[in-house]
């Protein structure tokens, strides 16, 4: 079957020398600007003229060009497990490939809505989701920009009246043009106090979400339970979020992979035995209050990385030759003396601390 060959100008008049009659050329998606469009994947101008049913589309060349499948392969290498959560990502990213390709061959239609709720624990890694969704979003044209803003209620919400509408302005500028993740989204409004200036932001928010939705993905993240609540409190919120992808916590073996992950990226690597106690250790911290999964992970190997640093800086002290071996092995010791192997937990004071040592 023979290839559709797609007209492509290598000049084109100015604007104002157009023929009024000419036919408006297909979009390349929400958020990109005329003046963008020669830039954007090197692409030039479509010829839009309708096309039998039966015409080849060059999806190849879309592929190619944005390479979706890079960033989908990095989420795989950043992320372990969470199957679930990459098959959505990629089932959207199908969505926008197959609505660009449309647009391509002038087949308009509304854009996907492409709001969306992540929930999970702290750590099941929704932040790094969401920066990977930027850049498909990018790549694709669905936003001019890319970058992800991440900001809280207090980037949003003031202190005093006339406080919330400045602050929630300059974050939304600021996030024009990418994707503007907002972290335990349901502190935003307080429904049951009356001085709560965070409905301003969140009417705000309501406003930019639908008449500005060409040039801004919004992604709520939070506590399941919570963001419920919050979708119930707010009328009209959860139906501007077509896409709601929940994160599960991470199994013991999973945290261990992440571990592993995270030793070997920093060019470490465990001693003998020392995987195994930092398994135990994941054990015990498990199950434990304020237990952020991989994000608790990174803390306890940084607080590993201190004491073998104590280790090595007092064994040097006592006329010790170090070798690069010594500089890159975490060993079983530096885990053991965690106060968690000594009955240490959250909460088991009156002043708990912020962190497990």
């Amino acid at each position: 079957m023979p290839w559709i060959v797609l007209m492509v100008s290598v000049t084109r008049p100015p604007r104002a020398e157009m023929p009024d009659d000419s036919p408006a050329r297909p979009s390349l998606g929400p958020g990109v600007r005329e003046v963008d469009r020669p830039q954007l994947f090197g692409a030039a101008d479509v010829d839009a003229r309708p096309l039998d049913d039966d015409s080849v589309v060059n999806a190849d060349a879309l592929m190619r060009d944005a390479r979706i499948d890079e960033v989908l392969d990095r989420l795989d290498r950043e992320l372990v497990a969470l199957h679930d959560v990459k098959t959505r990502i990629r089932e959207i990213a199908a969505l926008l490939v197959i609505d660009r390709l449309r647009r391509g061959v002038g087949l308009e239609s509304e854009p996907p809505t492409l709001h969306m709720c992540f929930t999970g624990n702290p750590g099941t890694g929704k932040t790094t989701v969401a920066m990977r969704m930027g850049e498909i979003l990018y790549r694709l044209g669905y936003v001019r920009k890319g970058h992800l803003v991440s900001v809280t209620r207090d980037d949003l919400v003031g202190q005093y009246v006339g406080h919330t509408a400045p602050k929630t302005t300059e974050v939304l500028k600021r996030a024009m043009g990418g994707v503007l993740f907002i972290d335990e989204a349901y502190h935003i409004y307080r429904v049951d106090n009356e001085r709560d200036y965070g409905q301003e932001a969140v009417e705000m928010l309501l406003q930019v979400m639908e008449n500005q939705r060409q040039d801004l993905v919004v992604i709520m993240a939070g506590y399941k339970k919570e963001m419920d609540r919050f979708f119930s409190d707010v009328p009209g919120l959860s139906s501007r979020i077509a896409h709601h992808i929940d994160f599960p916590d991470y199994s013991i073996g999973e945290l261990v992979q992440i571990a592993t992950m995270m030793v070997e990226r920093q060019r470490y690597r465990f001693g003998a035995d020392a995987g195994k106690a930092f398994e135990n250790y994941l054990a015990m911290r498990m199950t434990q209050p304020r237990f952020a999964n991989g994000r608790s992970v990174r803390n306890a190997l940084d607080r590993v990385r201190m004491r073998q640093a104590i280790r090595l800086y007092e064994a040097a002290g006592r006329g010790r030759r170090l070798t690069k071996k010594d500089l890159v092995t975490l060993e079983a010791e530096d885990i053991l003396k965690s106060r968690v192997f000594d009955g240490g937990a959250y909460g088991s004071s009156s002043t708990a601390p912020t962190s497990a040592k």
